[in-house]
């Protein structure tokens, strides 16, 4: 029987409002042409002096806000239908899921099953790294006693922030039906392009199965050293049939496919040839930090004025640089399919490369307006980025 979009949105918030039974909602994606003022939002039931509140985990890409409301006058209905394409709403006998169409059309879908309310308020905050994990130690990061070592509290916390995006990323998409849902028989792939010492490699696999995400995870480093390193680290913590290493470059690998690219400060173009890897091989989320950005910065010699005022101060000149690449990756990216968004995964205390390039699959076709812009911001400055170098040769 096929419903409105008003009588669905109307049924998963009587679900939601219903705390005897609700457990939990997740929303997330975006309706087209509709802007969302987080990128997901987590509800559940919460009870506070005797009376059951909603709790609002509102995501909006770095941190997470959480607010408290009555479900007795909260308006649930009208947040639902504020913007957000996946609603998954979770109660005690089964769960309905709602994904919005490009056309504002409803899909349904309910499932039976037996799910577990917890009312709980003060929940301790978790590490998503525990620092006893093995792998910790393996790396380098932890010392035997499982304590994070002084000289190593940054990489801790840069690894840790990017699984903070990297988790309700890949949730979101699955939830969307971007991504299949992994199984053992069909795990999640990842693939941590110009992996080093593969700390990020080793945590994503050790937490997306720490929430219960089969996952098979590749890192890809030229250097053989690399891979003899961390296939010895694989072996040491028993996980070698889901994590496997490839001493090659990133533009030249044999590795054919995978759901998930993540790169972790590739050194300058090496960000180029994870994106265009990521592009040609259509996968589906692609989580980039960028590092060093030297080749628009050696290109910018002829500079549009007024712009010069800002490019003679050689530090300026740097970071303006670094701009100019990111967004013309980030719309590059658009151009052929995804949905991007650039933010902060970490505080500049930590380091001073902390945006990162989040890039979802929709096949959205880009209109003439968004190639126009890049091929005039692309002549005005009169440089080639390497991505669309990167992307032209494949074609070719």
């Amino acid at each position: 029987m096929s419903v409105t979009l008003d009588e669905a949105l109307s049924e998963a918030a009587m679900l939601i409002c219903d705390t005897k039974t609700f457990v939990r909602a997740v929303l997330s994606g975006r309706r087209r042409n509709m802007q969302t003022l987080t990128t997901r939002i987590d509800i559940r039931p919460v009870q506070i002096k005797g009376s059951i509140l909603l709790q609002l985990m509102e995501n909006d890409g770095r941190q997470t806000t959480t607010t408290n409301v009555d479900p007795l006058t909260f308006d649930i209905r009208s947040l639902l239908a504020s913007g957000y394409a996946n609603i998954l709403v979770e109660h005690l006998g089964g769960s309905m899921s709602l994904r919005i169409t490009k056309k504002d059309q409803p899909l349904v879908h309910y499932e039976k099953g037996s799910n577990i309310q917890n009312l709980e308020h003060d929940r301790a905050k978790a590490r998503l790294l525990d620092p006893a994990d093995p792998f910790l130690r393996e790396v380098g990061i932890a010392d035997g006693a499982g304590l994070i070592k002084p000289s190593r509290q940054d990489k801790y916390k840069q690894v840790e922030e990017f699984l903070r995006l990297l988790a309700p990323a890949v949730e979101s998409a699955i939830e969307a039906g971007h991504i299949s849902k992994p199984t053992p028989q069909n795990p999640l792939s990842v693939v941590d392009l110009g992996c080093g010492h593969a700390y990020l490699t080793f945590a994503a696999h050790q937490y997306l199965r720490s929430i219960d995400i089969p996952v098979h995870v590749t890192g890809i480093d030229v250097r053989k050293e690399s891979r003899t390193r961390n296939e010895t680290i694989a072996r040491n913590l028993g996980i070698e049939s889901s994590i496997e290493f490839r001493a090659e470059e990133i533009s030249q690998t044999t590795l054919t496919s995978a759901d998930v690219v993540i790169a972790l400060h590739a050194c300058d173009t090496a960000t180029d040839d994870a994106i265009a890897w990521g592009i040609n091989h259509e996968a589906k989320l692609l989580l980039i930090a960028p590092c060093c950005h030297h080749d628009l910065q050696s290109q910018m010699g002829k500079v549009p004025e007024p712009w010069s005022l800002i490019t003679k101060h050689g530090l300026m000149k740097e970071r303006f640089a670094d701009l100019l690449t990111d967004s013309l990756r980030a719309q590059i990216l658009k151009l052929n399919g995804y949905r991007t968004e650039i933010v902060e995964f970490v505080g500049g205390e930590h380091t001073p490369r902390n945006l990162m390039i989040r890039a979802i699959k929709t096949g959205a076709i880009a209109d003439a307006a968004d190639q126009r812009k890049y091929d005039e911001l692309v002549e005005m400055w009169g440089v080639s980025p390497a991505l669309e170098a990167r992307l032209r040769n494949s074609l070719e």
